[in-house]
């Protein structure tokens, strides 16, 4: 009798520790290691500290940070040719500008620790409304529909582009837990692609799911083309825009002297 009772309980903790094994493979997502190609190369404004970019109808929108150079903190229209500004409107000193995204003709921008989101008219840039919201402000993009907007932890927050209330929260994570530090997003075919901070990397996220499915490493990106910039003060990748026309991405980084057209393979 003891040996039967033995059996039965053998049996019970070996089929109890089977079954977080199966959970856990079920869990597991594969990260495909993303290679880029540079298509082209285009000045960028050296003294932008950019913390948001966006593509509309055939120009660059930069949102831009940092106290360094007067007037930095700005949203600017931009010939993507030249670099230069077209047209752009400085923050007051007060406010270090984030994130940018442009929804139904209209710009929103972040701000870092000021907790303000301004709203501009897209064809004008002139300021037409301002929200307000807890916490940092980093990156921000949209899906169409709402603004998804993050603070620099690995949630991405839905919020209504009328009043700015948040109707969900995703947390994002990989195969080892919480994917931080997600900086400047870009909507894309259903994706979030990100700049991790204060790495040289871009990760796709499955809104889905949560999960991030894919990444590149761009840490070589300026010793191979932009050498110049390795010997001047710059700072981290930090800026994606994506033309859903010419189907091609441009990436920048803060004080970069370029901006790169590129293709994932």
């Amino acid at each position: 009798m003891k040996k039967i009772i033995t059996s039965i309980v053998v049996l019970f903790i070996f089929s109890c520790n089977d079954k977080p094994k199966q959970n856990e493979h079920e869990n597991i997502v594969q990260v495909q290691q993303l290679q880029y190609s540079v298509q082209n190369i285009y000045p960028h404004n050296q003294t932008s500290f950019t913390e948001g970019l966006e593509w509309h109808n055939g120009f660059l929108y930069e949102g831009t940070g940092d106290t360094e150079y007067e007037g930095n903190s700005k949203l600017a229209k931009i010939n993507l040719l030249t670099g230069n500004d077209i047209q752009k409107i400085n923050l007051s000193k007060e406010y270090f500008g984030e994130g940018i995204t442009l929804l139904n003709n209209k710009i929103y921008q972040l701000t870092y620790k000021e907790q303000k989101c301004f709203v501009y008219d897209a064809k004008t840039l002139k300021k037409i409304n301002e929200f307000t919201y807890e916490g940092e402000g980093w990156g921000m993009t949209n899906n169409g529909k709402e603004i998804i907007m993050g603070n620099g932890s690995n949630n991405l927050y839905f919020r209504n582009p009328e009043n700015f209330a948040i109707t969900k929260t995703l947390n994002i994570n990989n195969n080892y837990g919480p994917v931080t530090g997600l900086n400047e997003l870009e909507y894309v075919d259903g994706f979030v692609y990100a700049n991790v901070w204060p790495n040289y990397k871009i990760v796709k996220i499955n809104l889905n799911t949560s999960k991030v499915v894919a990444e590149a490493s761009l840490e070589d990106i300026l010793h191979k083309h932009s050498p110049q910039d390795i010997e001047r003060k710059v700072d981290v990748l930090n800026g994606i825009a994506y033309d859903s026309i010419g189907k091609r991405f441009f990436i920048t980084g803060k004080y970069w002297s370029k901006v790169f057209e590129i293709q994932f393979n």
